[in-house]
């Protein structure tokens, strides 16, 4: 059984370290096995008993005491595949038998790389048999220290059944990876087979994470294959990579400083404009008409060196000449002035810079985006973009942005890396007359990111929701850590662009191979607590209907249709979300039969049938709604003239409206079929706290879904 490891364990981590330096001294960016058992036992990662021969004799010597049948494997610090040049035989039995073998891997690995270093064969006690699993790390560029457990062997980059997660990984985090792969159920034991030690695998995942946590100069690290039985694990071969630098440290700044800045940048009292003008067209122009015609009360100043006035205000030849104290200064200038520009904010104290121009980093221009960033930490201005369409905060009435106006106030926060998303964004919310908090392009994101935002949505009171389309992740760990902090108290909505992978390449071991970006972005994200949209549309219904929804207090969800059809889509639905359908105890099930026609059908879905008047959908959600049994409805309408679109909505909603009264609060779907009535229907079900789609049972159940997931990590199920 693997021992976890405890940090502070001064002997071990100096044992550690002195393998490490000496490998880093020889030049080597791979450990030999020999070391990676020396590293193993110091961790408490269980490996079989093993030496290393540098003589055919040694090996039938070192064979002889630890018992036959052994595992040869070749040990040379340049070779990392073994099996590939030949150096590895396993089962070897009898003194003549490893005499051979010796000389065969020895004469496979000159012939493979006749340059490589050769420091003998390594004879290792051959493990119990077991079902053969990978543990392994990789240092991602967003994440940082990853752990990976899957299905290992030979297979393992053929089924590819590996999950991540952030290391160090505490014990849940690593039973949750037990159960996260497709084959899990290998895991508890198949056709009689036994279940494999979970505690004792579950504590190897958590010594291997530590191990990488704790000395950020190993690259990766590679158990493959991992013996897994009800007797215990052991690692059958250990392969450990050393980084070849030093990973870049990024600016940190403190939940505080983060909140403070936030805050007057997203209420500001005064805006600056550097580039105002008076010319239509121009973006600074379209900045100041927005800053004006959106009402916004505080003070606004333009900053123009050629103009006396624009739009009806005093302008200033340079920020440092406005009077008074400035909270966001918007550059609506070239990319080649906005240095200088800079400069004179950051010495007048301006606390935030809003980076409209492109030319920066995503045109090639890395010095120049570098070279404001420096600006930016030198004097303490946060800066927002550059190469961005600016940002909304409704709730202040500040449009601060050369695109269309926005000013319906909701509890929705959106933001995008990407100017185009962004209008995708802004016109989505209008058409649905979705009540937004704010809308924040981040652009190049030289500076500030999701998790800035994150940190002061989290706070923020008008804010329900948050939803946001990313492309990158400057820091993956500061995301993870402010989204944790905030799923505990709204849903975190993430559309990550890039799912697909085709530049992605294999590093030196199993693990990396199959640490795609995205793979290691899902689990991750999965880990965090967010919701993960599949698409840019998901993203944006998710954001529209989560804050409608109350949370659900239990998994129970039910089904009412007036068509069977819809009842079994539904249901797929269902399933396909995470979803559970309520088993229907008898008294419940009676209850609705009561109500339905003797054609119908009781269970779950409740199939009330179409030809049925309103008043048999109103018993039927009143007594859904009621049960305290039933924690979610899922409602499938067909449109009748016995019932029609309005009616069932008008209904429904009344229903609802009359539960919230009595202290009910369940989450209510529904799915309309029919004409074009339904639509309208929608709408008005919508505003009173129902989501509700035309002509789709998956859009309504993957919302309830989306509340579901949430609930679940915020830790309200």
């Amino acid at each position: 059984m693997a021992q976890q490891h405890t940090a502070g364990a001064t002997d071990e981590v100096a044992e550690v370290r002195a393998v490490l330096a000496a490998a880093r001294a020889a030049g080597r960016t791979a450990l030999t096995a020999p070391e990676g058992k020396q590293i193993a036992d110091a961790y408490g990662i269980p490996v079989p008993e093993e030496g290393l021969a540098e003589t055919a004799d040694e090996a039938v010597s070192l064979a002889d005491r630890i018992g036959f049948p052994v595992a040869m494997k070749i040990v040379s610090p340049d070779i990392l595949h073994k099996t590939e040049a030949g150096g590895v035989q396993v089962g070897v039995t009898g003194a003549a038998a490893v005499r051979e073998a010796y000389t065969s891997i020895v004469g496979n690995a000159r012939a493979y790389d006749a340059e490589a270093r050769i420091q003998g064969v390594q004879v290792q006690r051959m493990a119990e048999p077991g079902l053969e699993v990978l543990i392994g790390t990789v240092t991602d560029p967003t994440f940082g220290k990853v752990v990976a457990f899957g299905l290992g062997g030979v297979l393992v980059e053929v089924l590819k059944d590996v999950t991540f997660r952030l290391a160090p990984a505490s014990e849940a985090d690593a039973l949750s990876m037990l159960d996260g792969i497709r084959a899990a159920e290998l895991l508890k034991g198949v056709r009689g087979g036994e279940a494999v030690d979970r505690t004792a695998l579950a504590g190897l995942i958590v010594s291997v994470s530590r191990l990488a946590y704790d000395f950020p100069e190993i690259a990766e690290i590679d158990l493959n294959p991992v013996f897994a039985s009800a007797r215990g694990v052991v690692a059958a071969d250990i392969r450990i990579l050393l980084a070849e630098g030093e990973p870049v440290r990024r600016r940190q700044w403190s939940k505080e400083e983060i909140r403070t800045s936030m805050r007057r940048l997203m209420r500001p009292g005064s805006v600056a404009v550097i580039g105002a003008s008076n010319e239509p067209g121009k973006i600074g122009n379209s900045v100041m008409r927005n800053l004006i015609d959106g009402g916004f009360a505080g003070d606004i100043h333009p900053v123009n060196p050629k103009a006396d006035g624009i739009l009806g205000r005093k302008a200033y030849k340079s920020v440092k000449d406005v009077p008074g104290e400035v909270d966001v200064a918007v550059f609506a200038i070239p990319a080649k002035f906005v240095a200088a520009a800079l400069e004179e904010a950051g010495r007048k104290g301006i606390p935030n810079a809003v980076l409209i121009p492109s030319g920066f980093a995503e045109t090639g221009e890395h010095a120049l985006q570098e070279e404001i960033v420096e600006i930016g930490e030198r004097h303490g201005v946060r800066l927002l973009g550059p190469n961005i369409y600016g940002y909304y905060s409704t709730w202040h009435d500040l449009c601060a942005t050369f695109c269309t106006p926005y000013d319906v106030k909701g509890g929705v926060a959106l933001t995008s890396q990407s100017g185009g998303i962004g209008m995708a964004i802004l016109g989505f919310a209008r058409t649905t007359r979705t009540g937004v908090s704010a809308i924040v392009g981040l652009g190049n994101k030289s500076d500030l990111d999701e998790d800035d935002l994150l940190t002061y949505f989290a706070d923020d009171p008008h804010t329900e929701c948050i939803a946001m389309h990313l492309e990158d992740l400057k820091d993956g760990r500061a995301f993870v850590a402010a989204a944790r902090e905030t799923i505990r108290k709204k849903p975190v909505v993430v559309l990550k662009a890039g799912r697909t992978n085709a530049g992605a390449k294999a590093a030196g071991s199993h693990t990396g191979a199959l640490a795609g970006d995205d793979a290691v972005y899902d689990d991750i994200l999965r880990q965090a607590g967010v919701i993960r949209a599949p698409g840019l549309n998901e993203m944006l219904e998710y954001a529209r209907a989560l804050p409608v929804l109350p949370a659900p207090r239990g998994d129970n969800v039910v089904v009412i249709t007036g068509a069977g059809g819809s009842g079994v889509l539904l249901s797929d639905a269902i399933v396909d979300n995470g979803l559970s359908l309520m088993e229907i105890p008898p008294d419940l099930d009676e209850a609705f039969r009561r109500h339905i026609p003797p054609f119908g059908a009781a269970g779950n879905p409740v199939d009330i049938t179409g030809g049925e008047p309103p008043s048999t959908y109103e018993a039927t959600i009143r007594l859904g709604l009621e049960d305290p049994r039933v924690h979610a409805l899922v409602l499938g309408y067909w449109h009748t003239i016995v019932t029609p679109p309005m009616v069932f909505a008008e209904l429904t909603a009344r229903l609802v409206a009359e539960a919230k009264r009595k202290g009910i609060h369940k989450p209510v779907v529904a799915s309309l079929a029919g004409d074009t009535e339904v639509e309208e229907a929608c709408a008005y079900l919508f505003e009173r706290g129902v989501v509700a789609y035309p002509y789709t049972t998956e859009k309504p159940v993957a919302a309830l879904g989306a509340k579901y997931r949430w609930a679940r990590a915020a830790g309200l199920l």
